[in-house]
Parts: structure tokens; C-alpha cells; sequence
């Protein structure tokens, strides 16, 4: 009976044996199989945001303004959020938005967003127009807060148009808490301008809110709805880039200015000339190098090597492609990340390298 145990231990010794070794030739034939494992995945996570995706069911859909479609997305256990939050949407087609949550952060059960219809926009607001319908279900990330409503002894809001979104719920918080506000809110026509009607009426106590329609009274009056703030006045502004511009040229001293923007203030990473030069990046859990030619964003080049690697906006606002920097200089480009952030962390849509290698832990 010893002989065919004996036979039976050297032959599970020698399977076990073989199998140890052609998984050492396939990791070394491929490096991306299997990763190597970390303590706590943080590439692409940052520490602002919750990433987890969640189905949420569209119960409601609604135009609010010419243009501007409304929709409220029901789940179970959704994250609570404050004014200024918005949430992704991760569309049918893949394309990653987002958009600030407008409803009521008591309301525990759903979350509500608002967009408007840009015709020659990058393809993102025609979808949620023409495919997000009523009784269909859409993933979404966060919600995140990078525009919070900070203490204050007084408020002044700059808005355009559906900039209002952000601000809305913040307007609600401080009419229920008695707090100093006053709103500059400028549109095209007033069809155009969502949620004008509740805006108006949290405003008709003491003419806080001053509305300027394009076709009836031309542009607003930055400069004049910021002259002569007290100090410590609080100047929160979102909406179109000339409006951001006038709002940050007019700023009294001593006030703190917000900006929450739906766009770029400058072009991405692609060009040439100075601060356009090549160089190279190393994903380390990849155990890949990739070339970042003088024209090519670094989201670009990793992507090509990683096609998973997610992103949206490409013009540094967003966030979603932010990616953790373990080696190397960075040449900072966004609009987005906190200096603290800035120094270990990049987002790769549009952030360069100062030197001729970044190390990026992916």
C-alpha cells in the first residue's frame, strides 16, 4: 500500500511543481497579468470623491427652461450630499458627465440634475436629451463636493444661466437660515433661465435677487453688483468664461471668490513650442513605458497602452482622470486640484512633465 501512496505524492508534487512554473512564464510574458496587489488601490481615487458606480431608475423628467430638461433619479441608500455637490453620469454610450445636484439634500431617496441642450457641445447634453427618458436606469458616481458653501458673514452670487444649478440649493440654505445674500442672475431671454420662479420668490424679501435678460437689458453688471463689499464677503460665481473673467477682475480685496466652471478657461494639453516637450511615462503596476509625444496629452498615450483609464472633460476641470504621481516633476495645468493634491497627484488630460519622466501608479 506504500508504493501507490508514495506514486500518488510525487505525482500532485511534480502537477503542482509544473503549474508553479508556467505561471512564472506567463507573468513574465505579460506584465499586466495578474497586477500586483496593494493594500489600498488609490490610483485614479481621490480623496475628494466617492467612486462607487450605482444604478439609480429615472422616476421624473421635466423642462424647466427652454433647453433644460430636469430628471430625478430614485435608489436605495444613496450618500448624502451639501450644496454644490454634482454627481456623474455615466450615459449609455460611455461618456462620463457631470452635473451639480440641484434638489433638496433632505431628500434621502433621489437625487435631481438639470442640463441644458448644447447643440455644438461635445455630444454629452444631446444624449441625456434624446436618450434619457423616463422609466430607464443610468449609472452614477458621487456625489462630490468641490464648490461647499463656506461661513460667511455675507453672500453675493454671480450666475449665468445653468449656472444656476449649483447655487440653487445654496440660495434655499440661506433663505432658511436668515444668513446676508444677494443674487446677479444674467440669461439669454428669461424662458431660457431655469428655476427662475423659486429664484425670484426666495429673493422678494428685501430685493436680493437682480435678474438681467440678454434680449431685454444686454449683458449683467458684474462690477457693479461687486462694488463695495464688506470684507470677508463671500463671491461665488459659475457660469459662461466671460462671466468667471469679469467676476475675478472685479473682486474686491479682502473677499473670497468660488468659481465653479462647466468648462475650460484654457486649451487642453495638446500643442507645441515651450512646455510642449516630449518625454516619457512609466506606469509602474504595469510595468510599462510609454513615449508622451510633444503633442499628445499624457491621458492620450496611457490609454493606448491602458484603455480602460477613465476620463471625461479633457480639459482639467472634472477630475475624473486624476492619477496618483509617484516619481518625477509635474507641470500643473488643471483647474481643479488643491495644492495639496498638486503634490502627488496630476490630472493626466492636460498636466505635463517638467523634467523627462513621470512614474504613475498604474
Amino acid at each position: 500500500m506504500a508504493l501507490p501512496r508514495l506514486r500518488t505524492v510525487v505525482l500532485v508534487s511534480g502537477a503542482a511543481l509544473l503549474t508553479r512554473r508556467a505561471l512564472k512564464r506567463r507573468i513574465a510574458r505579460s506584465p499586466l497579468w495578474p497586477l500586483p496587489a496593494l493594500s489600498e488601490p488609490i490610483s485614479g481615487h481621490s480623496k475628494r470623491r466617492a467612486t462607487a458606480v450605482r444604478k439609480l431608475l429615472i422616476t421624473g423628467r421635466t423642462e424647466v427652461a427652454e433647453g433644460v430638461v430636469q430628471l430625478r433619479l430614485e435608489g436605495p441608500g444613496l450618500p448624502p450630499w451639501s450644496p454644490g455637490a454634482h454627481l456623474d453620469l455615466v450615459l449609455p454610450s460611455g461618456l462620463v458627465r457631470q452635473y451639480s445636484l440641484c434638489g433638496d439634500p433632505e431628500d434621502t431617496g433621489a437625487y435631481t440634475v438639470a442640463t441644458r441642450l448644447v447643440a455644438d457641445g461635445r455630444g454629452g447634453s444631446r444624449e441625456v436629451h434624446e436618450q434619457l427618458q423616463e422609466g430607464l436606469e443610468v449609472e452614477v458616481r458621487g456625489p462630490r463636493n468641490r464648490f461647499p458653501l463656506t461661513d460667511a458673514p455675507g453672500y453675493v452670487f454671480v450666475v449665468g444661466g445653468i449656472g444656476i444649478t449649483p447655487v440653487l440649493p445654496m440660495l434655499r440654505a440661506l433663505a432658511a437660515s436668515g444668513a446676508e445674500w444677494r443674487l446677479l442672475y444674467g440669461g439669454r431671454s428669461r424662458a431660457s433661465m431655469p428655476f427662475l420662479e423659486e429664484i425670484e420668490k426666495l429673493g422678494a424679501d428685501g430685493d436680493r435677487v437682480t435678474v438681467v435678460a440678454q434680449d431685454e437689458a444686454g449683458h449683467p453688471d458684474v462690477a457693479g453688483a461687486l462694488a463695495d463689499l464688506a470684507p470677508g464677503t463671500a463671491v461665488y460665481c459659475c457660469g459662461p468664461e466671460p462671466l468667471m473673467a469679469a467676476a475675478t477682475a472685479a473682486l474686491p480685496e479682502g473677499c473670497a471668490l468660488h468659481l465653479e466652471r462647466f468648462s475650460a478657461a484654457t486649451d487642453g494639453a495638446a500643442g507645441s513650442g515651450e512646455g510642449f516637450e516630449a518625454f516619457e511615462v512609466e506606469l509602474r503596476r504595469s510595468g510599462r513605458t510609454v513615449p508622451v509625444a510633444a503633442g499628445q496629452s499624457v491621458l492620450a498615450a496611457v490609454r493606448a497602452e491602458l484603455p480602460h483609464v477613465a476620463y471625461s472633460c479633457e480639459q482639467g476641470f472634472c477630475g475624473t482622470c486624476q492619477q496618483r504621481v509617484l516619481e518625477g516633476e509635474i507641470d500643473h495645468r488643471d483647474e481643479l486640484l488643491t495644492d495639496d493634491e498638486r503634490g502627488d497627484s496630476m490630472l493626466i488630460c492636460v498636466s505635463r512633465c517638467r523634467g523627462g519622466r513621470l512614474v504613475l501608479d498604474l
